[in-house]
């Protein structure tokens, strides 16, 4: 504890955290805190500087994401879902307990479950994760090295002037504390092939074949071609959007992964039977975001 005049303990809690007292008091009274000697601090305790306390707040009570992970394949070695938009892969920040890991180590009892990779909770779509920490490696090395097939798909901007299809390469570049990346001058160290599916009016319906696993690397690379993502809050232009604002989903879907199996050599290949909406949003002007 820092150096201060408080007359016990339990007032310098107080005063470090206001919006706990409740709480602070309840784990106080009921023995919850301890010293540094495991001695259960009391509402008498008298502060002494440059000691330390031991507290365990509680975690906030999170908002359940109304949509449900389903299950493609489940065996020994693997669990693969289909994940839907708004779930986080794993926990991170305001999302613990509603996050992809979280609930399918409660749902199958499963407490060693680890994902091979990662998608953005915006994204949707196929996530493999591995059941027994002795393969985690194996699998995750895989998704590392690039030996995974990965097709996504996406809802976004036409333009007719773009031939397509299209390879995007370019540069990527995300500071560790900047919600968006970019493309900056340099050597290419991310390339996508763009296919148009189907046009819908001022807007299309693309398979995205990525080479490579940049973070937000598909909607940096569509957004770069000035075609962004329906949804995308973050390209080209970064707008808030509320945490249980679920009306304007991004419109990208992990369609299919497949790759050759590092334990049984066996080809595999996971599907979303997910589909993209194709309805058109508007999208909100520069004044409506920053509003």
């Amino acid at each position: 504890m820092p150096v201060g005049d408080w007359p016990t303990v339990l007032s310098y809690l107080l005063a470090r955290f206001p919006h706990d007292a409740v709480r602070l008091e309840e784990k106080v009274t009921a023995g919850e805190v301890v010293d540094d000697r495991g001695e259960p601090i009391t509402p008498k305790t008298a502060y002494a500087p440059h000691r330390f306390v031991f507290l365990y707040r509680d975690p906030p009570v999170e908002t359940r994401v109304p949509f449900e992970i389903e299950i493609i394949h489940h065996d020994d070695d693997l669990l693969v879902v289909d994940k839907p938009h708004f779930l986080a892969t794993t926990p991170r920040g305001a999302y613990i307990v509603e996050s992809a890991l979280v609930r399918l180590r409660r749902q199958f009892d499963l407490p060693e479950l680890s994902p091979a990779h990662r998608l953005d909770r915006g994204t949707a779509g196929v996530l493999v994760f591995t059941i027994r920490p002795e393969l985690r490696r194996a699998y995750q090395t895989m998704f590392a090295d690039r030996t995974v097939t990965k097709t996504y798909e996406a809802i976004a901007g036409f333009d007719p002037a773009l031939p397509l299809p299209h390879v995007r390469s370019s540069r990527i570049h995300k500071d560790r504390n900047v919600l968006q990346a970019q493309e900056i001058p340099g050597e290419p160290n991310a390339e996508t092939r763009i296919e148009l599916l189907e046009t819908l009016g001022d807007q299309a319906r693309y398979r995205l074949l990525p080479s490579t696993g940049k973070m937000h690397q598909l909607r940096v690379h569509l957004s770069a071609l000035g075609i962004p993502i329906v949804g995308d809050n973050f390209y080209p232009d970064l707008y808030e959007v509320a945490s249980d604002d679920y009306s304007n989903p991004l419109r990208l879907l992990a369609k299919s992964i497949e790759f050759d199996d590092p334990i049984s050599g066996v080809r595999r290949r996971f599907e979303s039977r997910r589909e993209l909406d194709a309805s058109v949003v508007t999208i909100p002007s520069t004044d409506e975001r920053r509003g």
